[in-house]
């Protein structure tokens, strides 16, 4: 089994209001085999850290820290040597199918391409594991399929292609990018079916990168919350959905609409200009003096007192618990 490990990954943005930092010193551990959902509002910075990985950033963006995979940092490599890793070691499924898919070239093609690339197959040498990939994934005429072109299909075939497209490597990590985003409920259940037999096919640890809470409770093994930039929360996803530690998560939770659909109070953090502090204490019903004065560090969760509400065990960002 391969593990990732994130050592004090930073990631900031040279923009015209000048440096954005997106990821400020994430550090996770992402065991094999596991999957592991890394969880948060739009734009805590969770896609940030999925590419970076695999070194998919644009040209205005600076990363520090490690990542690192079988005793080599991904981060040091060149980007031949990392070209190399895509897809054949970590594969990713992109957020948006319209986007990922070339609108021009056949299914058949697009899914056959990582197998022409990293194995030097010629297509038709590929095509009987092209035809696997999508037979597995329930795509049933699939020769008709094959032929056809990605505005012929609905979004959740294509995002279905982006699946297999990924599998076909059988990759040792697969890292999901907002799977289920813009999908309405039914394609949402799909996809999530579909997620989680990703173990099942080739036994791939899964980094699953989504604000839909129901996908990341019904297949994580763990769950890491991000906010401002920052892994706020890791925990066991039964302890987790259990009762988290973290009063930003407990929030996310009740923003479910089984939980009444409570929104969070306060508005979404301006990361152009992020409070000194803790980050979520502009909007913490729970924050003190200190919160405002002192950024936390990531502390045992069963060290926090029993009056702040159910406990998960893990680490959280949070005075509460230091």
């Amino acid at each position: 089994m391969s593990c990732l490990h994130l050592r004090r990954l930073t990631v900031e943005f040279s923009t015209p209001l000048g440096d954005l930092r997106a990821v400020d010193e994430v550090s996770l551990d992402h065991e094999g085999g596991e999957t592991l959902a890394l969880i948060g509002e739009t734009g805590c910075g969770k896609s940030v850290v999925a590419h970076a990985i695999l070194g998919l950033l644009p040209d205005n963006a600076a990363v520090r820290g490690s990542v690192e995979l079988g005793g080599r940092d991904l981060l040091a490599m060149s980007e031949r040597e990392l070209a190399a890793v895509r897809g054949a070691q970590i594969g990713i499924v992109l957020q948006n199918p319209s986007q990922a898919l070339n609108p021009i070239h056949r299914i058949g093609r697009q899914i056959a391409e990582p197998l022409v690339v990293h194995r030097g197959l010629r297509p038709r040498a590929a095509r009987p594991r092209v035809h696997a990939a999508l037979h597995r994934l329930g795509f049933l005429d699939v020769e008709r399929h094959l032929e056809a072109y990605p505005f012929q299909f609905s979004g959740g075939m294509n995002q279905r292609v982006l699946i297999a497209a990924s599998l076909v490597l059988e990759p040792r990590i697969l890292i999901a990018d907002e799977p289920t985003k813009g999908l309405d409920a039914g394609l949402r259940t799909l996809v999530r079916e579909e997620m989680g037999t990703i173990k099942r096919l080739n036994g791939s640890s899964l980094l699953l990168i989504t604000h839909d809470l129901e996908l990341a409770r019904g297949i994580a093994d763990r769950v890491a919350v991000m906010y401002g930039g920052q892994i706020i929360e890791v925990a066991a996803a039964e302890r987790f959905f259990a009762g988290p530690a973290h009063p930003y998560a407990r929030a996310l939770l009740e923003s479910l609409p089984e939980n009444g659909f409570r929104p969070i109070a306060g508005p979404t953090l301006d990361m152009t200009a992020p409070p000194s502090g803790c980050r979520f204490h502009p909007r913490c019903p729970a924050a003190g003096e200190a919160c405002a004065r002192r950024q936390p560090e990531l502390y045992p969760a069963d060290t926090g007192p029993r009056s702040s509400g159910p406990r998960s065990s893990g680490l959280v960002r949070c005075l509460l618990y230091c």
